[in-house]
């Protein structure tokens, strides 16, 4: 455990962040499953209802530094396509 008041403090704040982080990779793994199991029960529209939802999702997290701006980009483009070519 840290004994500098800074590596205290910094100690407190990684712990924040962490708890922040997995918050959205959560929700981002748990919305892009949804999706691939709704295409696989050929549920397509169903799956066009949840795209706003996971563009909105990954937007946020690459604009927080969850994620990087083109991973986004690239998980948004590849549940796009898998959606659309069902």
């Amino acid at each position: 455990m840290p004994i500098i008041k800074s590596a205290k403090k910094a100690l407190r704040q990684s712990f924040r962040r962490r708890t922040r982080n997995l918050i959205y990779k959560k929700k981002i793994k748990g919305l892009l499953k949804e999706a691939r199991s709704l295409v696989s029960q050929k549920k397509i529209n169903d799956a066009k209802k949840l795209l706003p939802q996971i563009y909105k999702t990954l937007d946020k997290a690459a604009k927080v530094d969850v994620i990087k701006i083109r991973t986004a980009a690239r998980r948004k483009s590849r549940i796009t396509k898998l959606i659309n070519k069902s």
